[in-house]
């Protein structure tokens, strides 16, 4: 593995990018069918990681500017930044107040600022807590197919980020499942040991040896990681095809 070189023109820090449309990335198997290059992308990411959403509107942007030249592989992996979150919740504001204490507000508007840039709302309202509920539903959603895996994890941010939903309520989590189409979600999350083995295993093959998110590793040898715009993952697909 080696970490995915990009020339000095490509910064790695977040860049205005115009409000774009909910997009989908499409599984698409070995490409031979095509003709075109496959780019696989697996994607490390936490439920409750604002950069991670901000980091997926901008690879879809990038995604739907690139299908003409690549077919798209992007699987979700489990991350937790938080693995002693409560279960049961706790008031979103204020833990991000106790978290970063004098900068919580700075950050709160830094967010707001980078969340419009990319056509959402940021809603701080409502409550965060344990993120392994969304993690196993997501890795549920996988076996279904990975268009209802990467669809799953927008509608779990849009809910989250926008609309001051709870990460770990039941309804919210089966409510996403069902806008996308995936089947079973509540028979899966009824047992609480259903997916966690799983989740468990990816964090190990994924994410052990990254220390934040999202990350992205692109053909299995190309690592970047933070909330890139567009261009920076436009680039990364011309090097990783080469």
């Amino acid at each position: 593995m080696r970490l995915l070189r990009l020339p000095k023109s490509f910064s790695f820090h977040f860049q205005k990018v115009n409000k774009q449309q909910r997009i989908m990335a499409q599984s698409s198997g070995t490409g031979s069918n095509t003709g075109k290059k496959l780019i696989r992308i697996d994607v490390s990411s936490d439920s409750v990681c604002p950069w991670c959403f901000v980091g997926k509107r901008n690879l879809d942007k990038a995604i739907a500017q690139s299908k003409d030249h690549f077919d798209f592989e992007v699987r979700w992996h489990p991350y937790f930044l938080d693995p002693s979150a409560p279960k049961e919740g706790v008031n979103k504001k204020e833990y991000y107040e106790k978290k970063f204490g004098s900068r919580a507000q700075g950050i709160f508007a830094r967010m707001t600022e980078v969340f419009r840039n990319v056509g959402l709302e940021y809603d701080i309202s409502g409550l965060t807590g344990s993120t392994l509920d969304s993690h196993r539903l997501i890795y549920f959603a996988g076996k279904q197919g990975l268009e209802k895996q990467h669809a799953l994890v927008e509608e779990i941010y849009l809910g989250y980020f926008t609309q001051g939903k709870f990460i770990g309520d039941r309804e919210f989590l089966l409510e996403s499942a069902r806008k996308v189409g995936v089947e079973g979600a509540a028979e899966f999350l009824e047992n609480p040991n259903n997916g966690v083995k799983e989740v468990n295993e990816e964090l190990e093959k994924y994410s052990a040896n990254i220390s934040g998110v999202p990350n992205y590793m692109i053909n299995g040898k190309h690592q970047m990681s933070g909330g890139q715009p567009p261009e920076v993952f436009l680039r990364a697909f011309q090097v990783a095809a080469k």
